[in-house]
């Protein structure tokens, strides 16, 4: 692999450790010293008789907090976004939309979305919510678009009764809910991406029948995508430097999909103050597609010839998704409030594909490929909450969720059954219960607090290899946690937070299930590479434990804006982390295999700091122009205790992410313009003491401009990825009984994303 300048890396220093550690202190101080001492009568009647702002239920109305005093209002640190910055930029994906947020990055090439990383993590770290409910299985967040949703949540350390499997934080996406104003919105839009249409046209209505509020969201889409790579795979000896193998495979896709989704929300509410309300929400996703992937294999050196000279795929695959949510509230005479839900959820993907591969003209293999994946999900909680004498609010809950996959798979390679050990039939289950309990109460008008205790248990079981019967995966976690928020005075502009936490990361199905996915290149039986291994999953995994703790410092401006420091560190036993290794394997008889499988390989340590600052320029500077300025900075520094270093990282976690955006609204012109700056840069990870993996500087620029005909009416144009980059990941691997090192580097060319959407107000 070429030499390829280094970023340099950063050390969160022992005073930055012991500020952290100082802040806590003072803040359990400050705590005792809250109750030890009582207020004066005269204070005390004083604030009995203030308005309580951390302990209030926020009802969603037509006039209800802004994002700035939601998340001040909340004692477990929050960032709110709402709908005007979720409009900004007319994303076309959720993932667009969130890769602004502080310290939420992508994985993968700019602007095709990608798995949600919060602070450099994701596979698991990062938790995902749908209305307060974890997505269900098969469910991506590039199936919702951007007007479907209402508002994001981001919490930075978790509670009870959002759930614990959230190291890196959990991010809340809440759909479009009932609002008692008439809402009637049309949107057209015309994408462009290296000058293909992506179309779209959604519909969003919102309106009050008597008790009835009902809303709905329709949107249906069209994709016409092509897409590249390159990848090199050189391999060099150890002894002597010389090259023993350098292939070339440049491959072409074309793929074309389009879909419907709908989202919506029926809520009958009682007409006595604090009636019951009974709320149903159903969702429909769908999609279909055909794909078309070419390639083109060059080996210059090497011992034995190449597998193929060029390779042809078609495919094609339709996904559905149903899901239906139910929510009832009910206010008890003798105080308190109930609240019970219910999640039905199916999904289903059919794929079929025919690979086939040719050598010197004559096709030299073929692949046909037919499968049908079903998820069905269930989902059951209630929980009770009331506000108690003292100023506690107390919140306690059961749930309990079951999730079945099952899955049909034909492959035949040259017309004969590839994995006949392990049957076409592939079936497996998860269960889960959990149980919380949670207080959040006023120490005093400066200190309020927040704990909770929380436990949950999984049992995950699947079948694998046929006769090696069924396997079965059992752990349970206790996570008692624990936040608080001080102010300097009750009407402080300032607060300073502290959250001591307890999270996990439990195995998911696709890394405990044992079925191998064989490699495309270089199929069984018959030899494959170390950087083109086989993977399969490993049932003797345990979940990773993570003892967090967090300080944050925020201060408020008078006009919305804010700025704010926050410190982070995680401490993790049981990391899990995959590995490639030499493997005897029922697939390829008598010949050893690379395969790569999830292991638990020991502890690690992740922390960081991270910086957010959201302001209109005038407010600081006289005379400046009225700018609003959002800027967000996360630092991260991580280590993983059995791997010797340098570079012995979190997998994926970058040294730094960066945003800085800026937006001004023109005065006498109906027009508003605005941009961003997305960068993570070039960092290497070292898997262990042979693997390392790379991946080059993202940068992404995006822009966008407003004009407003009229109320009813207005124009958006949005440009994303600006000045589009390739995209440059790799790896490599020593194999030391070969004597060999064997690198890796694969090159995606990225393109500028155009947009064009009419707004109506009908």
């Amino acid at each position: 692999m070429p030499k390829r300048p280094t970023t340099p890396s950063w050390t969160i220093t022992a005073a930055g450790v012991r500020l952290a550690c100082a802040l806590g202190a003072m803040a359990w101080a400050g705590l005792a010293l809250a109750q030890a001492n009582p207020l004066p009568p005269a204070v005390a009647a004083s604030a009995a008789s203030a308005p309580p702002t951390e302990l209030k239920r926020v009802e969603i109305t037509g006039t209800r907090l802004t994002d700035t005093q939601e998340r001040r209002e909340s004692t477990a640190a929050k960032i709110v976004i709402g709908r005007e910055e979720i409009d900004r930029f007319g994303d076309a994906t959720v993932g667009e939309l969130l890769k602004r947020l502080p310290g939420v990055t992508m994985q993968g090439p700019p602007g095709r979305g990608g798995n949600i990383r919060m602070r450099g993590l994701g596979n698991g770290y990062t938790q995902i919510l749908l209305d307060g409910q974890r997505i269900p299985p098969g469910f991506s967040l590039d199936s919702l678009t951007p007007e479907q949703i209402e508002r994001v949540e981001i919490l930075r350390a978790p509670t009870a009764e959002t759930g614990a499997r959230a190291i890196a934080g959990t991010i809340n996406i809440i759909t479009r809910d009932g609002f008692k104003k008439h809402i009637n919105d049309l949107r057209v839009t015309a994408g462009f991406e290296n000058g293909r249409l992506q179309p779209n046209l959604s519909w969003t209505r919102n309106d009050v029948l008597g008790a009835l509020t009902y809303n709905y969201s329709l949107s249906a889409f069209g994709q016409d995508r092509q897409s590249g790579s390159t990848t090199t795979t050189v391999d060099t000896r150890l002894s002597d430097g010389a090259v023993t193998l350098d292939q070339r495979d440049v491959g072409e896709a074309r793929e074309k999909r389009h879909g419907l989704h709908a989202t919506g929300r029926l809520q009958w509410r009682g007409a006595e103050p604090g009636a019951d309300t009974v709320t149903l929400m159903p969702l429909l996703i769908y999609s279909t597609g055909t794909a078309l992937r070419t390639s083109v294999l060059t080996q210059t050196v090497g011992e034995a010839p190449a597998p193929y000279d060029s390779s042809r795929t078609d495919g094609e695959g339709s996904f559905t998704l149903t899901r239906l949510n139910g929510q009832w509230n009910h206010s008890l005479e003798a105080g308190g409030r109930v609240e019970s839900k219910f999640d039905l959820g199916l999904g289903r993907y059919v794929s079929a594909g025919l690979r086939k591969e040719t050598t010197a003209g004559a096709v030299s293999r073929t692949l046909d490929d037919h499968g049908e994946n079903i998820d069905r999900n269930l989902l059951a909680s209630s929980k009770y909450s009331e506000s108690l004498k003292g100023g506690h609010s107390l919140v306690a809950g059961a749930e309990g969720e079951a999730n079945r996959r099952t899955e049909q798979r034909s492959t035949l390679q040259n017309g004969l059954p590839l994995l006949a050990d392990f049957g076409d039939n592939l079936s497996a289950s998860s269960t889960r219960f959990a149980a919380f309990a949670q207080d959040e109460w006023n120490l005093s008008p400066q200190w309020a607090a927040h704990a909770g205790l929380r436990w949950e248990g999984i049992t995950t079981r699947g079948t694998g290899e046929a006769g090696a019967g069924e396997s079965s995966n059992r752990s349970s976690v206790w996570t008692p946690l624990l936040h608080a928020v001080w102010k300097p005075e009750p009407q402080s502009q300032d607060q300073v937070r502290f959250s001591l936490t307890r999270s996990y990361r439990s195995p998911s199905l696709q890394n405990l299930i044992a079925r191998p996915s064989i490699n495309t290149r270089y199929p069984a039986p018959g030899p494959n590479t170390p950087t083109q291994p086989d993977r399969a999953g490993n049932p003797t995994l345990k979940p990773e434990l993570a003892t967090g703790l967090d300080v944050a410092f925020e201060h408020f401006l008078p006009t919305g804006g804010l700025f704010s420091a926050n410190v982070f560190h995680r401490q993790i036993s049981n990391y899990m982390r995959s590995r490639t290794a030499l493997e005897e394997v029922s697939w390829s008889p008598g010949q050893l295999r690379w395969v790569s499988r999830t292991q638990n390989v020991g502890d690690a340590t992740t922390q960081g700091i991270e910086l957010e600052a959201k302001f209109r320029l005038s407010d600081l500077v006289n005379g400046a122009p009225k700018v609003d300025v959002r800027a967000n900075a996360s630092l991260f520094h991580s280590r993983v205790n059995g791997v010797a270093g340098p570079d012995n990282r979190l997998d994926q976690q970058p040294d730094y992410t960066a945003n800085f955006g800026a937006d001004y609204r023109f005065t006498g012109l109906p027009l508003t313009l605005g941009g961003n700056l997305n960068w993570t840069p070039a960092y290497d990870t070292r898997l262990s003491d042979v693997q390392t993996a790379f991946q080059a500087r993202k940068a992404s620029v995006d822009a966008y401009g407003l004009w407003v005909f009229n109320p009813s009416m207005q124009l958006r144009v949005t440009a994303s990825n600006v000045g589009p980059r390739d995209y440059l990941t790799g790896g490599s691997l020593v194999d030391t009984g070969a004597g060999v090192s064997e690198t890796s580097q694969t090159t995606t060319p990225t393109y500028l994303n155009l947009q064009v959407r009419l707004e109506f107000k009908l």
